[in-house]
C-alpha cells in the first residue's frame, strides 16, 4: 500500500505532519493548518475510559434504581477504550502533537 509517506525514503514530511489534512476549508479559508493535540486527547481519553468504567460499574453493582446509567457509563467507556487506541496508534506511528 502506498499512501506517498515514503518517496524517497523520506519521512520528514509526514513527521511534521500533513498541512491541512483535517482541515478541508483551510484551503477556502486560507486559515493556517492546525496541527492535532494528540497527547491531551490520550490524556482525556484515558481520564474518560477510567471514570466512565469504575462510575458505571459502581452504579450497577452497587445503585439498581440508576442501573440504566450505569450502563450507559459503561457503553461511554467503551467508546473511550477505542479512542485511546486509536489515538496510542496514530502517536506511535509518528504523527505530532
Amino acid at each position: 500500500m502506498n499512501d506517498g509517506t515514503e518517496e524517497n525514503g523520506d519521512r520528514t514530511r509526514y513527521e511534521k505532519g500533513l498541512p491541512g489534512y483535517h482541515d478541508f476549508l483551510g484551503r477556502v479559508t486560507g486559515a493556517p493548518p492546525a496541527l492535532s493535540a494528540l497527547t491531551l486527547r490520550l490524556w482525556l481519553a484515558g481520564f474518560g475510559m477510567l471514570f466512565c468504567l469504575v462510575s458505571g460499574a459502581l452504579l450497577v453493582g452497587y445503585l439498581p434504581p440508576l442501573a440504566w446509567f450505569g450502563w450507559l457509563l459503561i457503553a461511554l467507556g467503551v467508546i473511550a477504550v477505542i479512542d485511546f487506541a486509536w489515538v496510542a496508534h496514530r502517536k506511535r506511528r509518528g504523527e505530532p502533537g
